[in-house]
This record gives structure tokens, sequence and C-alpha cells, in this order.
């Protein structure tokens, strides 16, 4: 049986966006809400609030962010799993990102509802 895993709906419109990979850090990217920052070489990712993403830069908006609620131990398995199979099983996409203590699941605005169902179908709990 999956792991039962609490989540927590951060407050929020949340956009995915994407800069040239030797791009700086801009300023608007920190700040209030869950912000992540990543860089492969070939692009830079932000995801912050959207209402901060300033117009003219390459973004996906209107995402929800779900917290997952820790700390799990880096050697906990299954984690993360129980938690997508769920969803990507029946064709919603995700966006996930992991911190030190967890994880954050972004889904779009519009698969929330289905998701939400999906999730609690799954044993797990949205607060």
């Amino acid at each position: 049986m999956g792991k039962n895993i609490k989540l927590q709906l951060l407050d929020g419109a949340y956009s995915i966006s994407r800069l040239s990979g030797d791009a700086p850090i801009p300023l608007w990217a920190d700040g209030d809400g869950f912000v992540s920052i990543s860089r492969n070489g070939d692009e830079l990712s932000i995801v912050s609030l959207q209402e901060r993403v300033p117009s003219g830069v390459k973004t996906d908006a209107d995402w929800v962010c779900l917290k997952f609620l820790g700390p799990f131990a880096f050697g906990e398995t299954g984690i993360v799993l129980s938690v997508i199979k769920p969803l990507s099983e029946n064709g919603l996409g995700i966006f996930l990102v992991s911190t030190f203590d967890g994880d954050c699941l972004l889904l779009k605005r519009e698969d929330f509802d289905a998701a939400t169902k999906l999730l609690l179908a799954a044993r797990h709990t949205i607060l």
C-alpha cells in the first residue's frame, strides 16, 4: 500500500518561467510564497507567484502549489510516487520541485478539482 501524505495548498497562483541559461537571476524571482530557481546550463527556470513575473518573460501561468508536509528522510522511498502515481495514471500533468526537507507539487489550476478527488481517493490529505 502507498504512503499517506499530507499536502498543504499554498496561497496564490504560480507561474513557471524560463530564461536563457546564461541569464542572471532576476530580482523579481525572489519574494513571498514558494520560490524555486534552478539552472541546468541550457535554461534558468523560476517558479514563483505569477503576480511577480513581468510581461515579456516566457512563462506558463495558472498553477497551484501543494507542499508535502514532512520532513522526509533522504532514504525514505515511495513518498513522491504515492502522490504522482494517481495523477499520472489519470492523465494529469505535474511539475515537481524537491527541497532539502520535502517536495512541492504544482498542478494546473484547471486540473486541481480532479487532482483533489484523485489524491483523496488515494488516502492523501489536503489541508
